[in-house]
């Protein structure tokens, strides 16, 4: 399949102070794609969707949608465009119906045509049986696919969710993914954020790792793994973590990154089976008791340890 660059990012800019919060940044997403971007907090991901949308004005570089520029032609380019953002954007004294109304006028959808929209969107989501429901009593997942409904309804190129499953329920969150599956198969182009590596993986068809308002790594997941197929995953739980473990576990030979949580640590080696009886002996050397030894392949949450050296579910992002 040949495709076509729907987005097209480059040279991004933004700084806030000293901050260098997009660092000159270039990506395309392809028209048909679904386009994850992972990165800790404070990397740059949310201004970059920010200026996507137009809500921040970029200091450097261009964005274009469809061909259009958005700092030249934004009416016609955030057309384009969807949002779900990571906080539900809806009015909770109204109903479902009334709420996707309400976004898909705004859109510019005329009155002849919105009962239908409201109706494909609520079907596509699976909440047409809640259509007259008051959003004030939707769980925190019924809301959340009433939020993509929302983002969706003017049936944009590009879709863009940030962070769509945080906090909901295994089945909503199910729900979510296949959602996103389907649109993909309806053509919909989509620029999906989460802290949950597994969606990623699952949904996207390439990926971007950002850090410090770079981009640090991008490709197909097949891609990213290939760049880092050396390296292995050690996981010792060892009760807790003795104080000094991590920067001299870090210090050793075949040692790319250590990450240490209360219970257990993480360790990113090209070489596990000579790191194991060391890092055994460190900790039992220092008070800790190992409890359980994990050698893993490289996966994503692997990979995004080894480039950020954080993780996506610690305190630090």
């Amino acid at each position: 399949m040949i495709y076509v660059a729907l987005l097209e990012i480059t040279d991004l800019k933004k700084t806030y102070g000293r901050r260098k919060a997009v660092d000159g940044i270039s990506f395309n997403v392809d028209e048909g794609e679904i386009y994850g971007i992972l990165g800790p907090n404070g990397a740059g991901k949310s201004t970059t969707l920010s200026m996507i949308c137009g809500l921040i004005t970029p200091q450097g570089g261009s964005i274009k949608v469809g061909g259009f520029d958005i700092s030249k032609d934004p009416v016609k380019a955030k057309r384009l465009i969807g949002v779900v953002p990571q906080e539900t954007a809806l009015y909770p004294m109204l109903s479902a119906k009334e709420n996707l109304r309400f976004f898909g006028t705004i859109n510019g959808i005329n009155a002849s045509k919105i009962n239908e929209a409201v109706s494909k969107a609520l079907m596509i989501v699976g909440l047409e049986n809640r259509a007259n429901g008051r959003i004030s009593k939707f769980s925190g997942g019924m809301k959340r696919r009433l939020n993509i409904a929302a983002g969706l309804i003017h049936e944009p190129k590009l879709l863009i969710m940030d962070e769509p499953t945080v906090g909901i329920d295994p089945q909503s969150r199910n729900h979510i993914l296949n959602t996103v599956k389907e649109l993909k198969k309806g053509g919909m182009t989509v620029i999906y954020t989460s802290h949950y590596v597994e969606e990623v993986e699952y949904l996207c068809d390439r990926i971007t790792v950002m850090d410090h308002g770079r981009i640090i790594s991008e490709g197909t997941l097949i891609e990213l793994m290939k760049k880092e197929s050396e390296f292995q995953k050690l996981t010792i739980n060892c009760g807790r973590v003795p104080n000094e473990c991590n920067d001299i576990i870090k210090q050793l030979p075949f040692v790319e990154e250590v990450v240490s949580f209360s219970d257990y640590i993480d360790i990113i080696t090209s070489n596990a089976e000579k790191i194991l009886p060391v890092a055994f002996i460190e900790i039992i050397k220092r008070g800790g008791s190992v409890s359980e030894i994990k050698i893993q392949k490289p996966d994503l949450e692997s990979l995004f340890l080894k480039l950020t050296g954080r993780t996506l579910r610690n305190g630090e992002v």
